[in-house]
């Protein structure tokens, strides 16, 4: 196998940059760059060298941690640097003129990690949106995967399920036995259903941690010219949408990310719904509104006074917010918690943005704000599970004289858990998951 190298911190100007080792070579790399390898997990200083002119490269901690108890299970060496450009250019510059040393792919550090058995592929997972979480509920729902807690979930299923279909076997060597074979499908069929109902109940998460890790879908939708671009500007805080007076503005959507409580949300604007499009742009815009609005997890629908008939929300659930309510007369209060006033706001004065803020950070507590403890956060995981209730459901509807199909559905549901954390058969899934990765990692 080769071994690989890669700058493992973030790129640009930084006080430390780490690079990264891997592989049967990584020995003979540390000592033709850094005199040697030091003790096993001791840092050590060293001078890094290009072992082809000898040139001193920069002063640095070098770690070595040799095979099996390493990242990715083999050798492994780390180079802690300086971090600007240059040393690292030219660091990185000598490694790549090394025999048997190449720089690394995509995820290709924790892809060598799975293989040799250091995490699973739940796990994997967990670190990729680890990685990339934005917001306290993703890194939460990141390392509840990353630190085997759903894994150990996932294994108990399994082993329940192997135990189940041993019981099964054991009973076919005396289902001619009369009475045998009926008692012994009782008692397994019980724990079966006990089983499909703890996944069920799993399941029924799912889908919200899936918002949570894409991030929640929040539309602004309403008729033109009511003030969706101005509120937008105003949640994310900054010109994001450009405003003005003409109807029509917006042509196309403009989506924000905001960190609402810990959960993430992709906030859009849209083009105004009108009949009767100026032009085909802005029929597109509309047509394009419409389906960011049947795609949006929860829609604000946006109305003020001075534009006729926008305050129906045009068939669309979700909350209604009446904007530029500066332009109605006497001051306006707001109870962001109750379902039954609306909710008013003025772009304009600030008045109101509070308040919303707060209903909307409810409405997203009360959907999403308990699913940092969900064990199925992707799409790949609700598939294998949903498989094997399909197939604990098949088992419960197999007659007790047929005691051998029963186990062999069972055989089948197991396996599905053993591709949830890629105890077999998960090829297909390695290249899409890995290449989530930076390199480096």
């Amino acid at each position: 196998m080769d071994t690989i190298f890669a700058l493992s911190s973030g790129a640009g100007r930084s006080a430390v940059a780490v690079i990264r080792i891997s592989g049967p070579a990584a020995s003979d790399v540390l000592a033709r760059v850094a005199g040697g390898k030091p003790a096993a997990r001791v840092v050590a200083l060293r001078t890094i060298r290009d072992p082809v002119t000898g040139e001193a490269l920069d002063r640095g901690m070098v770690l070595w941690s040799p095979a099996p108890r390493s990242f990715t299970g083999e050798d492994c060496a780390e180079l802690h640097l300086h971090g600007s450009a240059a040393v690292v250019g030219a660091v990185l510059k000598a490694l790549n003129g090394q025999p048997g040393l190449r720089p690394a792919e995509a995820g290709e550090f924790t892809r060598r990690a799975f293989l040799n058995g250091k995490m699973d592929l739940v796990e994997a997972e967990g670190l990729a949106d680890l990685l990339q979480a934005r917001t306290a509920g993703q890194r939460r729902q990141a390392f509840r995967q990353m630190s085997g807690m759903a894994s150990s979930v996932f294994d108990a299923w399994r082993r329940q399920l192997l135990l189940i279909r041993a019981d099964i076997e054991a009973v076919v060597d005396f289902a001619d036995e009369p009475g045998v074979a009926e008692e012994a499908s009782s008692g397994i069929d019980a724990r079966i259903s006990i089983l499909a109902t703890e996944m069920s109940s799993a399941l029924q998460k799912s889908a919200a941690a899936e918002v949570v890790r894409d991030g929640v879908r929040v539309v602004l939708a309403g008729r033109p010219n009511t003030g969706k671009s101005s509120l937008l500007n105003a949640l994310a805080r900054r010109e994001a949408a450009i405003v003005s007076e003409i109807p029509g503005t917006t042509r196309d959507a403009i989506e924000v990310s905001l960190d609402i409580n810990g959960i993430p949300v992709n906030l859009t604007d849209t083009a105004g719904l009108r009949d009767g499009a100026a032009d085909v742009v802005e029929e597109e815009g509309i047509r394009r509104s419409r389906t960011h609005i049947a795609e949006a997890d929860i829609v604000v629908w946006v109305w003020s006074s001075d534009v006729p008939g926008s305050r129906t929300p045009d068939g669309v659930p979700g909350l209604v917010v009446q904007n530029k309510a500066d332009l109605d007369s006497g001051l306006f209060r707001n109870d962001p918690m109750s379902d039954d006033r609306p909710l008013r706001v003025s772009t304009l004065t600030g008045e109101g943005i509070s308040g919303l803020l707060q209903k909307l950070t409810a409405v997203l507590q009360h959907h999403y704000g308990d699913v940092e403890s969900s064990l199925l956060v992707s799409a790949r995981q609700t598939a294998a599970v949903q498989r094997s209730i399909r197939l604990l459901n098949d088992a419960l509807a197999v007659p007790a004289e047929h005691l051998e199909i029963k186990a062999e559905q069972i055989r089948s549901s197991s396996e599905e858990i053993g591709r949830l954390t890629g105890r077999i058969g998960v090829e297909e899934w390695l290249g899409e998951i890995f290449s989530r990765f930076c390199i480096g990692k």
